[in-house]
């Protein structure tokens, strides 16, 4: 089996990590940080805003199983991509909203997402479209955060 990658920041990344790992087609999921000038960035080092760092989910994928597009799909419907640097009570360029790409298909995929979902939204689309930087992995007991306390999303 062939997988390819993919990375996404759409706020607080437990609740966009559940999302993600119980998609069909998912592989593997992680979270952690990119798009920063920090190597090896801690929680608390992100969490201070002056990283530069996203929280993401860096997941693994079957092509065969579920295409770019559909988790392009899940990601704009899955939060609110018209607020800049916030998702619900949570504010800071960490929490903004990135799709990190692989590769010129998936560039040219993510920009075609962005024009279709800006049909649906009353105000614009702030989501940026970088080519993926170094994933940094998070300390352990932020993978599968809400899994292992028996949550399905994030309480508000």
């Amino acid at each position: 089996m062939a997988t390819e990658r993919a990375t996404f920041g759409a706020g607080c990344f437990w609740g966009v990590e559940e999302t993600f790992r119980n998609l069909d087609g998912v592989t593997n999921t992680a979270v952690g940080y990119a798009g920063g000038g920090k190597d090896n960035p801690t929680y608390e080092d992100v969490c201070s805003d002056e990283t530069g760092h996203a929280e993401v989910v860096d997941l693994e994928f079957d092509p065969a199983r579920v295409s770019y597009e559909r988790l392009l799909d899940v990601f704009f419907s899955n939060h609110n991509p018209t607020q800049l640097n916030r998702q619900g009570p949570d504010v800071g360029t960490q929490y903004r909203s990135v799709v990190f790409y692989y590769s010129p298909e998936q560039k040219t995929a993510a920009e075609a997402a962005k024009k279709k979902w800006s049909e649906k939204f009353s105000k614009p689309i702030v989501t940026v479209i970088e080519p993926a930087p170094k994933f940094w992995r998070a300390e352990e007991y932020h993978q599968r955060y809400l899994q292992k306390r028996g949550q399905t999303h994030c309480a508000i």
